[in-house]
């Protein structure tokens, strides 16, 4: 098969750091108001000189480091003026910075690995030139704690296989939820927001919920188109707490405000689940591995509430022997859906193969490649989980689908596949 591997790579770099809030409450035993009120407290007996003493120490060490850092700490007193009900008007500038400083922190969000990206049309194609694409990925970032994140780059792709990846901005900043308390980490639903002055290619979606509080791992974003021709960005990825998963979705128009909405149903207690661009009969559809092994089709009336579906394809051929999954949303062709797969074989190697299922009835396998497209070797086995090669989520583009993939759970490779040999490979 004629696939062209582009020579960029993205690694992991513990030099991207943001500045994060820092929830005393989540972090300790006790009781948030307690601990919050008596550090606010503390703040407002030093004397001015004081003060500004201990902010000068603090901007010494952070201000180069990050964006904005002023702001950032006065964006945070304000949140925790609001809980406590302070008067900010008796509270000099030097103080509201200070009592905001102790309440962030600094983290590497990417210092441990950066992989599993997925790809999709960017939301703003204007100025495109004929063969050229604007694009959008999403990455995992994995930082101390072996915590993920969501991490997103932009770029553009063209026809003759060159790609161009926008740089990233200097400073990375975190999105934030309006109103989340001290006291708990919130639960359910909520809603995050890139901040106004910051670029996408500079934003990270960190854990915010209780579910997640351990990680957003393996985010498959996909461009949906709704019924009424408009389009949404909506993503699945496996929310984890340390001990249990929980599938739940992104969703956005704007890039701005993104929807983090726990989905339901036995089928959400399973990692993997990819949602197809659009519905399927009037019905919403997702690829899902519900038992670890096998791939299903899952449908559903709601995007939010997921049974458990029809069992579509099993392991067949050596190098998927373990288990079966999929690498991203289908891809709509004129021949069929195209699926990307990953399959796990002896010594646990990890490979990328693909399968055609009927547009109108996906439930039917029309072909799959019988050898991978995409196996782990030479300098793609080595990183910090050798033998693998994964990717959540490929384009379409021209007669190309455009495929970023994750290699050895630690950096990102990218590559380019003809669709007329991706089709031919198929049995």
């Amino acid at each position: 098969m004629d696939l062209f591997n582009h020579q960029l790579r993205l690694h992991a770099d513990p030099s991207r750091v943001v500045v994060r809030p820092f929830h005393i409450a989540w972090a300790g035993h006790g009781g948030a108001p307690s601990r919050t009120e008596r550090l606010v407290g503390e703040v407002l007996e030093m004397s001015p000189a004081q003060a500004r003493a201990q902010l000068e120490v603090v901007l010494k060490d952070f201000e180069a480091r990050h964006w904005q850092t002023r702001r950032v700490f006065m964006t945070r007193y304000d949140q925790i003026e609001d809980m406590l009900g302070l008067n900010g008007a008796e509270i000099g500038d030097e103080k509201r910075q200070l009592i905001g400083a102790y309440f962030c922190h600094e983290y590497s969000y990417a210092a441990a690995a950066l992989m599993n990206p997925s790809a999709v049309p960017h939301f703003d194609q204007s100025g495109m030139p004929p063969g050229s694409m604007r694009i959008l990925m999403s990455l995992r970032a994995v930082g101390e704690g072996h915590i993920s994140s969501v991490a997103f780059r932009e770029g553009i792709i063209t026809c003759e296989n060159q790609m161009k990846l926008a740089p990233e901005p200097p400073f990375a900043t975190a999105t934030d939820a309006v109103g989340s308390g001290e006291d708990e980490m919130p639960i359910g639903p909520v809603t995050v927001y890139r901040h106004r002055d910051s670029t996408l290619s500079g934003t990270v979606i960190f854990p915010i919920t209780q579910a997640q509080s351990k990680g957003l791992e393996d985010l498959r974003i996909v461009r949906f188109q709704h019924e009424n021709g408009d389009y949404e960005w909506i993503g699945t990825y496996t929310a984890y707490n340390g001990s249990v998963i929980q599938s739940e979705l992104m969703r956005t128009r704007d890039f701005r405000a993104f929807d983090l909405v726990p989905m339901t149903g036995p089928a959400a207690r399973n990692k993997g689940m990819a949602l197809f661009p659009r519905k399927v009969n009037g019905q919403y559809m997702m690829i899902g591995r519900q038992d670890g092994e096998n791939l299903f089709l899952l449908k559903s009336d709601t995007l939010t509430d997921w049974d458990d579906g029809e069992k579509i394809l099993t392991p067949e051929y050596p190098w998927e022997l373990v288990q079966i999954g999929n690498c991203g949303p289908p891809i709509e062709l004129d021949e069929g859906w195209l699926l990307l797969t990953h399959g796990v074989g002896a010594m646990r190697k990890y490979s990328i193969g693909a399968v055609l299922l009927d547009k109108d009835d996906p439930s039917k396998v029309i072909g799959r490649t019988k050898q991978p497209i995409l196996a782990a070797k030479d300098q793609d086995r080595e990183g910090y989980v050798p033998n693998v090669v994964y990717s959540c989520g490929a384009l379409k583009h021209g007669d190309t689908i455009f495929m970023p993939y994750g290699i050895a759970d630690s950096s990102v490779g990218f590559a380019f596949v003809p669709i007329k040999d991706m089709l031919a490979a198929m049995l």
